[in-house]
């Protein structure tokens, strides 16, 4: 029964990313090759959530996308698809409260800000397009602990305040 349930959500899952993929998104008609496919699948591990996909690449040099085939090049490979931005100088969001939660495979973060209010969030140096966003959403997030922990560790270094269920405390050197 197990095999008939699993074989069932695959070929829903591809029948849909044929449908997908054959259909306009955001107003984009949009043909991604198997090596495209292959490339996006990998981006979205680097994708958390709060109201809408949010990718997080705050240094594209970096080894923790670069070992994963995320790298300057690619990037500018999936913009010249139309699924994504580059800004060299970043992209920052502004305007939040004491707290806020983003989300990663589904699972919650919870942030409080050092200020009652007018805080910002720097969320590096991409964001998706309508149809990046679209797609992420198909996609979904593959985990990655590792780049959860480096996002963690990286807010923490900012100041902030996190808390998570996601966490191995016993991991992460910089709480030590």
């Amino acid at each position: 029964m197990q095999k008939l349930i699993s074989w069932l959500a695959n070929f829903l899952k591809q029948l849909v990313g044929e449908r997908l993929e054959n259909r306009s998104i955001a107003g984009a008609m949009i043909k991604l090759s198997n090596e495209d496919k292959a490339l996006f699948a990998k981006f979205c591990q680097f994708v958390w959530t709060q109201g809408e996909p949010v990718p997080l690449i705050f240094d594209v040099k970096d080894e923790i996308y670069t070992c994963q085939g995320i790298t300057l090049s690619s990037l500018k490979h999936l913009q010249t698809l139309d699924l994504l931005t580059l800004e060299p100088r970043g992209y920052i969001k502004k305007k939040f409260g004491k707290h806020t939660r983003l989300f990663y495979a589904g699972k919650p973060t919870k942030i409080v800000f050092p200020h009652d209010g007018n805080n910002q969030l720097d969320l590096g140096h991409v964001l998706l397009t309508e149809a990046g966003k679209e797609l992420a959403i198909f996609y979904g997030v593959s985990r990655n602990q590792e780049f959860y922990e480096y996002v963690i560790a990286r807010w923490f270094q900012q100041g902030l305040v996190v808390s998570s269920i996601q966490l191995d405390i016993e991991k992460l050197p910089y709480l030590h």
